[in-house]
């Protein structure tokens, strides 16, 4: 019951353009959202591209893609595409899935891109450090960086964007485990779920990039849509989001 009294809160608020104070440190909408609700359409829908590579978590990447696919299956104006960084094919993930990821990846067609992470300590193995020392990914992060591109970290994904050189020292959160090699590398890593940075969105361990799409739902879609899209997963989002 106090789940669904919060998510009536939040939509309640929401449309009145009020802020509210939530439990479990939920981020409230604020009256900026209803202006972000207008810039995408049926048209013009809000393009989100999630990479896929050999040694990706999970859940890293299926629990995003299940947020924006749900949105994008109530009728909101968003489109989902997996992405790689490589040629199409088929990637074997952290526990053994298999899929296929079709088409050529132009990022800088989309409006989000959503890298994952994957085996942060087990660098012998397929994952981010792989992808690192290859480099097609970072380059290809870096060529795409723009004003109206927002890039979301999620785990240990955050670690492949600082290696782009994306981060720098703006704030950022990942896994608690990847924490201090990243405050060693010069990132401003926070104690938050989810960090907003403007363009740059970071969520932490593993289940945390569920929060951090739905927060993206919710900042550029409306808080109806996130709200609607959590009940669906039954869901209840958790910890902090800091807005920077």
């Amino acid at each position: 019951m106090t789940s669904i009294d919060r998510r009536s809160a939040l939509v309640t608020a929401a449309g009145a353009g009020a802020a509210v104070t939530l439990g479990a440190g939920v981020a409230a909408a604020d009256p900026a959202d209803r202006r972000h609700r207008n810039r995408w359409s049926k048209e013009r829908p809000l393009r989100v591209d999630i990479v896929v590579f050999d040694g990706v978590e999970e859940l890293d990447l299926f629990g995003p893609l299940e947020v924006f696919g749900l949105a994008a299956a109530i009728g909101q104006p968003i489109a989902v595409r997996l992405v790689t960084s490589g040629l199409p094919g088929t990637a074997k993930l952290s526990f053994g899935t298999e899929m296929t990821v079709p088409g050529a990846w132009d990022a800088r067609s989309a409006d989000v891109i959503v890298v994952p992470g994957g085996a942060f300590r087990r660098k012998d193995k397929p994952g981010i450090w792989t992808e690192i020392e290859k480099g097609v990914l970072t380059r290809e992060l870096r060529r795409a960086v723009r004003p109206s591109l927002t890039l979301m970290g999620v785990c240990t994904g955050v670690v492949v964007l600082h290696a782009a050189g994306v981060i720098g020292d703006r704030p950022c959160t990942t896994h608690e485990g990847a924490k201090k090699y990243l405050r060693d590398a010069g990132a401003d890593v926070r104690d938050a779920r989810v960090v907003d940075d403007g363009n740059l969105v970071c969520a932490g361990g593993i289940s945390s990039g569920i929060d951090g799409a739905l927060w993206l739902v919710e900042r550029e879609l409306g808080p109806q849509a996130a709200v609607t899209v959590e009940s669906v997963m039954e869901f209840d989002r958790r910890g902090t989001v800091l807005r920077t």
